[in-house]
């Protein structure tokens, strides 16, 4: 377990001014892990897959990688898929896991455990988020070069351009929902762009919808918000004073439980969301 401040020590977290609507509790924290980017939660499993960069997170050294966390924090498998190069953002379809490897999108065969293909993206310097629609076609964001690339055919094509510090990736229905900087926006099938919350403090990471139609944004830096449907955002968490990544987080969405990598911190911090 880490020691952190006193702040995250305590079972339930507010972190804001009495009119705060939600809060977060902490459930459990775990071991250490190297340098995890994203949590992306088998339900039905019980595992929760998380990317490993273990070093820095522009590194092609091959030491990054893929683990398999219980959903009570327990480290399973540290060492699930190695081999790859500062791996973040994941995604599932079917069989396959979708894991964005700096300038490739690798795919995992799950019940193989080992990788199936890596697919190059022309013209990519840092792909950073994956998310895969109802047709089983990836989507993958370069956050340095302003872009989200799709793959067709097991080849990669330009889908969006001049989307700055394009981030997190969230498919609701049919809809693409991007982290843009320090907003939210919606690109339709047809490319039209909305904007759905803007105002984050820093540039946003992971995003993940609730059952109710509103969302959960990270921020990297350590801030967390509950954002409304209609765009107003309400912050859950700020742990920029205590050096506590928050990154692209994982959830349940039945029970409402969020699942944080901590990025330097070594760990994954399991909330409920009250």
């Amino acid at each position: 377990m880490k020691i952190l401040s006193t702040l995250l020590l305590s079972s339930s977290i507010v972190l804001s001014a009495s009119s705060q609507t939600h809060q977060l509790n902490k459930l459990w924290e775990t071991g250490d892990l190297a340098v995890p980017e994203s949590v992306l939660p088998d339900l039905k499993e019980k595992i929760l897959y998380t990317s490993l960069i273990d070093g820095s997170g522009t590194g092609v050294d091959g030491k990054g990688g893929v683990a398999k966390v219980s959903l009570d924090g327990k480290i399973i498998d540290a060492s699930w898929i190695t081999g790859l190069n500062a791996p973040k953002g994941l995604a599932r379809h079917g069989n396959k896991l979708y894991v964005a490897d700096l300038t490739e999108l690798v795919v995992v065969d799950i019940r193989a455990g080992k990788i199936d293909r890596k697919i190059p993206v022309q013209g990519s310097v840092f792909l950073n988020d994956v998310a895969v629609d109802s047709k089983g076609i990836a989507y993958v964001s370069d956050t340095r070069t302003a872009k989200v690339h799709r793959i067709v055919n097991n080849k990669a094509e330009l889908w969006l351009d001049n989307v700055a510090g394009a981030n997190g990736l969230k498919f609701i229905g049919d809809d693409l929902y991007i982290l843009s900087d320090t907003k939210l926006i919606k690109a339709k099938k047809n490319k039209e762009i909305s904007t759905v919350a803007s105002g984050f403090a820093k540039s946003g990471d992971g995003i993940e919808p609730l059952q109710n139609g509103d969302y959960i944004v990270t921020c990297w830096s350590g801030l967390i918000y509950y954002v409304y449907k209609d765009g107003r955002t309400e912050l859950l968490l700020d742990t920029q004073g205590q050096g506590l990544n928050t990154a692209d987080l994982g959830i349940d969405p039945a029970k409402n439980i969020i699942y944080i990598p901590t990025f330097n911190k070594n760990s994954i911090i399991a909330f409920q969301l009250k």
